[in-house]
């Protein structure tokens, strides 16, 4: 599978790899499935995870393909959840919701602890990552986000934001041209998501007027 890293083409100087523009699409679908509320975001999400493990694992970047495992199990974990039924909304479609300051809470507990702890491991073994501490912090981000869209919260779009901010410059300083300009498009699909996120969230606490259809 050594063509996964291959370059598919040129792009504004910068060489794409096809492992990197695969994956990556994918994602990309994956993300606006989310935004869809269609349980389908999720092995949309495996399989990109499952292309980027091969191609990491491939050109012997150990840390790079773990790092899509745990993304696999928590896609694997998401599609679990959302196939349960018990977070359907009126409309069959999944419902969705504020977290609770508690789990905002908690959220960002998980956040600080899970970067200083991988951050902290990439440090102490540098050939896991090039960049430790910007790149504990996408994965980090990546996994709550996750968790977050499993549980239906709206908040997973604010944790996709702040992975954005980060992973833009990353990609392009460590030679991932095409993740770049994917994490640009997340960046206005996940604007797009949190508002419709937002309105459904809202629409789905007001109250039926009597004598409405349930």
């Amino acid at each position: 599978m050594n063509w996964l890293n291959s370059e598919a083409f040129t792009l504004f100087d910068q060489h794409i790899k096809w492992s990197d523009m695969i994956g990556n699409v994918i994602g990309l679908l994956a993300l606006a499935l989310g935004w869809r509320r269609s349980i389908w975001t999720w092995p949309a999400q495996f399989v990109s995870g499952l292309i980027l493990f091969a191609a990491f694992a491939t050109a012997h970047l150990s840390g790079s393909a773990g790092k899509q495992i745990v993304v696999m199990v928590v896609a694997a974990w998401g599609f679990w959840q959302w196939n349960r039924g018990r977070q359907q909304a009126q409309d069959g479609s999944i419902a969705v919701r504020f977290a609770t300051w508690r789990e905002r809470g908690a959220l960002l507990a998980a956040a600080a602890v899970g970067t200083l702890a991988v951050g902290g491991l990439f440090t102490a073994y540098p050939t896991l990552s090039w960049d430790p501490w910007p790149d504990a912090y996408i994965f980090v981000g990546t996994v709550v986000a996750m968790y977050a869209q499993a549980r239906g919260m709206v908040e997973f779009w604010f944790a996709w934001l702040l992975v954005d901010l980060v992973g833009v410059p990353l990609n392009f300083a460590n030679g991932f041209a095409f993740s770049g300009f994917v994490y640009v498009i997340y960046g206005a699909l996940v604007l797009w998501g949190l508002r419709d996120w937002w309105l459904r969230s809202r629409n789905a606490t007001r109250p039926i007027p009597e004598g409405a259809p349930a």
